[in-house]
């Protein structure tokens, strides 16, 4: 592919510390990571509604969702996942810009890739929240029927079978679904968000 070298980043006259304003509330990217079944998906969809209820600016990503447009031309390949993350990324950039709360549920099994997106923030920008579940409890939960999949054969390079999944180093938050119910989840993440003024 091609690279485009005649094009130059044109500057708003309206900026995110601006749109901050509007909002009353700081924008930031929510990356909610684990593995197929932890309960990204159903974790950050309650938040939304929660912070929504708040009268918080959001929009949440959803990896499949995504990948029914946006992403729609990747698989499941090292390289693909790569993309996949790296694009996701520079969308939750924008939403920052646009002074959104942006939640994204993405398994995003490597640190490097998750490592790029946060280097593409400001500091505080990138609240990287771990969705901690075993994967017994994932498999046993396989909410979509895809583990019973993979251990079939019917699926290959699936996180956590025949695919890695990179535990966060140092996340922001830790939610232990195993243990917490989604009310105390979702509590859990409010309380850090008001407590470090996000919201």
């Amino acid at each position: 592919m091609n690279k485009s070298t005649n094009i130059v980043w044109q500057k708003t006259s309206v900026k995110k510390a601006d749109r901050q304003h509007l909002n009353n509330h700081k924008s930031a990217v929510l990356w909610f990571t684990g593995l197929s079944g932890s309960g990204k998906s159903t974790l950050s969809s309650a938040l939304e509604k929660e912070l929504f209820s708040l009268e918080t600016h959001t929009y949440h990503l959803d990896g499949d969702n995504v990948r029914h447009g946006l992403n729609k031309n990747l698989g499941f390949s090292p390289e693909d996942r790569e993309e996949n993350i790296r694009r996701i990324g520079e969308v939750s950039k924008l939403m920052v810009d646009a002074g959104l709360i942006t939640l994204t549920a993405f398994i995003s099994p490597y640190q490097e890739d998750r490592d790029h997106v946060r280097a593409t923030l400001a500091q505080d920008e990138f609240i990287e929240i771990y969705v901690k579940c075993s994967l017994d409890m994932c498999e046993a939960r396989d909410p979509k029927g895809l583990y019973k999949k993979a251990r079939l054969g019917e699926i290959n390079n699936f996180t956590g079978i025949d695919a890695p999944y990179e535990e966060p180093l140092h996340p922001e938050i830790v939610i232990d679904t195993e243990n917490q119910s989604i009310e105390e989840s979702v509590q859990t993440i409010i309380h850090y968000l008001k407590d470090k003024q996000y919201i």
